[in-house]
């Protein structure tokens, strides 16, 4: 399993507002916007930004979300560890498999790879 890609998820109470902010900073919301999340990236560069509501289906927020090439493979090793697992593995309607996981440091980590 390796990471495909990292993507830090701020929490706002209004999106659209984030989506003023982060277009001044050159990032365009391109990819992604389900109304509790949305994603601004820049084009060029490939940066990016989340900003999140509310998650809609997990107990928690997460503070990052990790892409992984085997969400399945990262989800057992964060069982072996003893990892505490924050919302089971799940294939989420918007076409997302994920599982949130604690880190040592109390961080709440959102695990991910699209579904083929």
């Amino acid at each position: 399993m390796k990471a495909t890609e990292a993507i830090t998820n701020l929490h706002t109470g209004d999106v659209e507002r984030a989506r003023e902010f982060f277009r001044f900073l050159g990032l365009e919301e391109q990819t992604m916007n389900q109304g509790w999340v949305a994603r601004f990236s820049s084009p060029d560069s490939g940066a990016c930004v989340q900003v999140v509501t509310h998650d809609a289906t997990a107990p928690e927020d997460s503070v990052m979300t990790i892409k992984v090439d085997d969400v399945d493979a990262a989800y057992h090793a964060a069982q072996r560890r003893g990892y505490e697992i924050v919302h089971p593995l799940t294939d989420e309607p918007w076409g997302i498999r994920r599982f949130f996981v604690r880190s040592p440091d109390g961080h709440v980590i959102n695990v991910a790879s699209h579904r083929a």
